[in-house]
């Protein structure tokens, strides 16, 4: 029988949640526009997506919302050949995420990885975009949502969805595999929705935190950082992989989400 590993010389991890953490965007929302010139989505929508883009950079999106949004996805989703979205997001993913990223995040990351911490990125968006966003920005893992496809198309059903309680089991879970030491390691997100994963570590921190996140830090005397400077990944870490970009599909998972995909819906039924 192996002996337990002393808890002083277990693993450390840092978890990141992605959207207004990582990047200064909704991670969905961000390729509205790559749709639009694709002609996939009409203008009409562009300027839904652009508003709700507005709107969560404003105040971010709460779990009704968010609730709302996944129902409103996986219903919409249905049917989709998954090949077509990947494709277009294949060709934009690097432009598009490239200049989204906080230079704060960047440092913040490279900073864990020199210290030896693995860096997991959680996030409710798809796990088709969020896999490859991590290995770009240079995380040794993700955990994201994930959609059930069957002959190439998406079912409408989803076989995880990583938000809320379900993003601490994730990191339970992946604790449990890895050996990773829960009150050594650190976690990093804007949003209250992820309270419960801040709290499944010993070292929280709210990033851009909202009026929720803000008064719970506030309270529990956690940390607060403030990312305000996106910069063009390429110029912040050299030796990003240019293969992500190229096995990186389009996530279905991110909140407020619904006028983009309503868009691509409304076009497809129309044929």
């Amino acid at each position: 029988m192996t002996a337990a590993v002393p808890t002083h010389q277990r693993p450390v991890a840092a978890f990141f949640d992605l959207d207004k953490t990582i990047i200064a965007k909704s991670s969905t929302l961000a390729f509205s526009r790559p749709f639009f010139h694709e002609g996939l989505i009409n203008r009409r929508a562009v300027l839904k997506s652009s508003y709700a883009q507005f709107l969560f950079l404003l105040a971010g999106a709460d779990a009704d919302q968010v609730e709302r949004m996944r129902a409103h996805l996986t219903s919409l989703c249905a049917g989709w050949d998954v090949k077509q979205v990947r494709a277009i997001v294949e060709e934009t993913l690097h432009d598009v995420v490239d200049p989204l990223v906080y230079v704060e995040a960047a440092e913040l990351i490279t900073e864990h990885k020199a210290r030896g911490h693995d860096v997991v990125v959680v996030s409710t968006s798809g796990d088709e975009m969020v896999t490859p966003i991590a290995r770009m920005v240079g995380a040794d893992h993700s955990v994201a949502t994930r959609m059930v496809e069957a002959d190439g198309r998406y079912t409408g059903e989803v076989d995880f969805y990583c938000y809320g309680e379900a993003k601490a089991e994730a990191i339970r879970r992946l604790a449990g595999e890895r050996g990773y030491d829960l009150e050594a390691s650190y976690a990093y997100s804007d949003s209250s929705t992820d309270l419960p994963m801040l709290t499944a570590v010993g070292h929280p921190t709210a990033v851009n935190p909202d009026r929720l996140l803000r008064k719970e830090a506030t309270q529990r005397g956690w940390p607060m950082l403030t990312f305000s400077a996106p910069v063009p990944l390429r110029a912040r870490i050299p030796t990003a992989s240019s293969s992500a970009v190229a096995t990186a599909a389009v996530g279905l998972g991110a909140a407020a989400a619904g006028a983009t995909w309503y868009g691509l819906a409304r076009r497809r039924r129309g044929r």
